[in-house]
This record gives structure tokens, C-alpha cells and sequence, in this order.
């Protein structure tokens, strides 16, 4: 599929991978919306590459439309990059027994609402403008790259939320590829390693902190960077071939326990 001159959309598009990945679809010709929560950055993404931003909580169906109204705006929406996402850390029971010190249960659902909900919303909305689009080759009307995790499969002490709402994004990738076959929509999931995106923070603390989380990559012996990432992205995107797959890209990592 061709990206030059469609519309695409981006969650998360404000930072770290999402930038990325709207950064290398503007260099490619493609008009991008920048979803994020994060007005100020999202904006100056946007105005960057010729895009448009859209604040946008992704497990809010309203705010979501408004975005996909906002690509069809700028052309036909062919693309659905869903980067937005949250962590959070915590061990599911407390070190001293009581109830009220087991994992918070409202955190767990709020990790599930943006990454797995949130996730799935915007791929059931933007899908369905991409329904409206003119047929390209093949019968191609868009396609879609979702955002898991190598916590997916690899899930370490105290990510139980956020592994079970990657592990969601994983699970769900085969049937909707199916759900959408229909309408000409592809569907692929992209499971990040470690990239080195601007959560780690700055400074020799931060550079100290990323040398030992690097320990367990196979090959090469670093951080990966978000273009690595968007470059995938773009590939799932534009290879006609691809459908209904999740591919890691970690230099090889297995992430210990802890």
C-alpha cells in the first residue's frame, strides 16, 4: 500500500514511538493526526510534519470519532498506528498479608481501559471509516499496526496489569485481522523490547539505569531506538502481505523476573 498522499492516525503520537512512527509516515508523503493527551507536545509534533493534533483519551469513543473525522479531513484514513499506552508496577499481594495492601484493582482496570480498551476502540472506529475508503490493489481499504509489548510474553515481577493488557493487544490480533478481512483492512501487531525513548529520562542516573536494562538483549548490545520501531511500523503498513501477525522487535531480548 501505497502511504503517499493518504491520512493516518497515531495514538500516542506525541512521543518515544509514536513520534517515531508519525515522523517516518510524514517523510513518506502520508498526512498524519497526532492523538495524544498531551496538547503541547502533540501539537508541536503536528505543526512539525504538516499534521494535525487531536487530544484524545483513546478509551473515549467521542474523542476518538473527532480524530478520525480530523484524517478524513486530510484524505483518505488508510493507516492506524496505536502507540498510546500506560505502566505501572506493582506485585499483586503485599509483603505484610492484609487485603487492603493486594494490587490496587482500580489501577489494574485503568491500565486495561487505555492499553487493551482504548486500543480496540480506535481500531473499531478508524476501521470503520477505512470501511468507506475506494478499494486499491487487492481490494485494500487500510491497514492497522498495533502496539504490544515483549511484557506480552515475558511479563516480570509486579506487571500483571500491563503484561495482561499487552498480552489483550496480542490476543486480539488474529481475530480482528479476521473481523476486518472483510472490509479489506490488515491488521498486525508490533511487541517492542526495550527502545530507549525519553521514559528513561536524562542525565548519567538515567544512561546508568538503561546500561543495566540492556543485559538481557541477545544482539546488539543496546537499547533499541524508536526509528527501529517506526521502521517496522511502516513496513506493516505498506507490505500487502502482512496480515494477522505479531512480530518482536527486542535484539533478541527474554526479559528475567526482575
Amino acid at each position: 500500500m501505497d502511504l503517499n498522499g493518504i491520512s493516518a492516525i497515531v495514538t500516542g503520537g506525541a512521543s518515544g514511538l509514536g513520534e517515531a512512527t508519525v515522523r517516518s509516515l510524514a517523510a513518506r508523503g502520508a498526512r498524519v493526526v497526532v492523538v495524544d493527551m498531551n496538547p503541547e507536545k502533540g501539537e508541536a509534533v503536528a505543526k512539525d510534519v504538516g499534521g494535525v493534533f487531536a487530544q484524545a483519551d483513546v478509551s473515549d469513543p467521542d474523542q476518538v470519532i473527532a480524530a478520525v473525522e480530523a484524517a478524513k479531513e486530510l484524505g483518505p484514513l488508510r493507516a492506524l498506528v496505536t502507540a498510546a499506552g500506560v505502566g505501572w508496577a506493582t506485585r499483586t499481594i503485599g509483603r505484610d498479608g492484609q487485603y487492603d495492601s493486594a494490587h490496587d484493582l482500580a489501577i489494574f482496570k485503568k491500565v486495561i481501559e487505555v492499553n487493551l480498551v482504548g486500543t480496540f476502540n480506535c481500531i473499531r472506529l478508524a476501521a470503520t471509516a477505512m470501511g468507506q475508503n475506494e478499494p486499491l490493489a487487492d481490494n485494500e481499504k487500510g491497514a492497522i499496526v498495533t502496539v504490544a509489548s515483549v511484557a506480552a510474553f515475558d511479563g516480570q515481577i509486579g506487571q500483571a496489569s500491563y503484561s495482561a493488557s499487552k498480552g489483550g493487544v496480542v490476543g486480539m490480533t488474529l481475530p480482528v485481522a479476521r473481523d476486518l478481512s472483510a472490509a479489506g483492512i490488515r491488521v498486525n501487531c508490533i511487541a517492542p523490547g526495550l527502545i530507549d525513548t525519553p521514559i528513561y529520562g536524562e542525565g548519567e542516573a538515567s544512561e546508568a539505569f538503561k546500561d543495566k536494562l540492556k543485559r538481557d538483549v541477545l544482539f546488539p548490545d543496546r537499547l533499541g531506538f524508536a526509528t527501529e520501531f517506526s521502521s517496522m511500523a511502516i513496513e506493516l503498513l505498506s507490505n500487502s502481505y502482512m496480515n494477522a501477525e505479531t512480530i518482536r522487535v527486542d535484539g533478541g531480548v527474554r526479559m528475567q523476573p526482575k
